[in-house]
């Protein structure tokens, strides 16, 4: 079961007891702010894209954020391309719904989008359509093994102008 590689994942790091798990489901960043109690941007959703080989690549952003596919053409150098729900399954070991960077069936780069650096914490999913932690942005790509950080993501600039927000990078 997806949701005991993540534990397993976090019982390396004395985490184990902080995986969440829900009455209710957190299969989308909507449902999942919901349950939680948070605002949706608080959500980290785990976004898969193929990648150049056979591996994918994992790219964690704000739950509202969206791809900005120029951004990511540039930094990546490939157009985006997500993978279909059997194959983030086959390359993650998660189904849709509860993909997140941590319990990883396959070794994967894992990229975290400077979206999410606005918050304190934030709030992942953990291998099942129910469950999340939660982490700080340097707990996040500790425990994910984040390559490092990146722009690759539009739409939550905005957002956070609006909310009166300021954004640091």
């Amino acid at each position: 079961m997806s949701i005991e590689n993540v534990k397993s994942h976090f019982r390396i790091y004395n985490r184990e007891q902080d995986v969440q798990e829900f009455t209710t489901s957190s299969a989308t960043v909507e449902q999942a702010a919901e349950t939680i109690g948070v605002i949706p941007a608080r959500i980290a959703k785990t976004l898969s894209f193929r990648g150049e080989g056979d591996n994918a690549i994992l790219v964690v952003a704000a739950g509202d954020a969206k791809i900005d596919n120029k951004k990511f053409r540039e930094t990546f150098g490939f157009k985006a391309r997500m993978l279909a729900p059997d194959e983030v399954l086959e390359q993650t070991g998660h189904e849709i719904g509860g993909v997140c960077p941590f319990g990883l069936v396959r070794e994967l780069d894992v990229f975290l989008d400077v979206s999410m650096k606005r918050f304190d914490t934030l709030f992942p999913a953990c291998g099942s359509t129910n469950s999340a932690i939660e982490l700080t942005c340097e707990e996040l790509a500790q425990y994910s093994g984040g390559k490092v950080w990146v722009d690759v993501c539009k739409g939550w600039e905005e957002i956070t102008l609006q909310m009166g927000c300021e954004h640091t990078a």
